[in-house]
C-alpha cells in the first residue's frame, strides 16, 4: 500500500495492515521462477523433438516442419485440456505452461469448454473467439507495427 494511502487509515486500520502483512504467506517467487523455466523449456524440447520427427521419418524440411509440428502441439494441449490433465499441470507449472503456443491452445479450449451449455454457436464459438479476437487484433496490429518500422528502415538505409 502507498504510503499517501497509509496516511488516510486510522491508527486502528494500520495496525490492522501491518498485522495482516506479517501473517500474509510469502510467494516462492524463485521456486516459480524456475519451474517455470523448467516446465516451458520441456515444452520447447518437446516441440523439437516433434520437429525432428517429422523432419526424419516424413522428409519434411527444417522450413516445413514448423507448421505440423505447431499443430501437434496444439492438439496435444487441446486434448490434455479436455481431460483435465493441462490445467493441473499448469497450475503446478505457472507461467511455463501459459507462454507457449500450448497456453493459448489452453485458453480457447478452456473457454469453449466451459460454455458448452450455451450451445455450440453462442457459447463455444463466442467466448471461444473472445479471447482468441483480442490476440488476433493485438498480433495483426504488431506485425503491421514491425513491417512499417522494416520499410523506414530499409529505405533508410537506401533499400528503395
Amino acid at each position: 500500500m502507498s504510503d499517501k494511502k497509509k496516511k488516510k487509515l486510522t491508527p486502528t486500520q494500520q495496525e490492522y495492515q501491518a498485522f495482516v502483512k506479517k501473517r500474509e504467506p510469502q510467494r516462492p517467487i524463485v521456486r516459480n521462477c524456475i519451474l517455470a523455466f523448467l516446465f516451458g523449456g520441456a515444452i520447447c524440447m518437446l516441440g523439437q523433438l516433434i520437429s525432428l520427427f517429422y523432419t526424419h521419418y516424413f522428409d519434411f524440411t527444417e522450413k516445413t516442419a514448423g507448421n505440423p509440428t505447431v499443430a501437434t502441439l496444439i492438439f496435444v494441449s487441446v486434448l490434455l485440456t479436455g481431460l483435465g490433465v493441462y490445467d493441473h499441470i499448469a497450475q503446478w507449472a505457472g507461467a511455463g505452461t501459459a507462454i507457449p503456443v500450448t497456453g493459448f491452445a489452453n485458453s480457447l479450449a478452456s473457454a469453449a469448454i466451459e460454455h458448452r451449455s450455451e450451445g455450440f454457436v453462442l457459447g463455444v464459438g463466442g467466448n471461444m473467439f473472445k479471447l482468441a479476437g483480442s490476440v488476433i487484433v493485438f498480433g495483426t496490429f504488431s506485425a503491421f507495427v514491425v513491417a512499417i518500422v522494416k520499410v523506414l528502415i530499409l529505405k533508410g538505409m537506401g533499400g528503395f
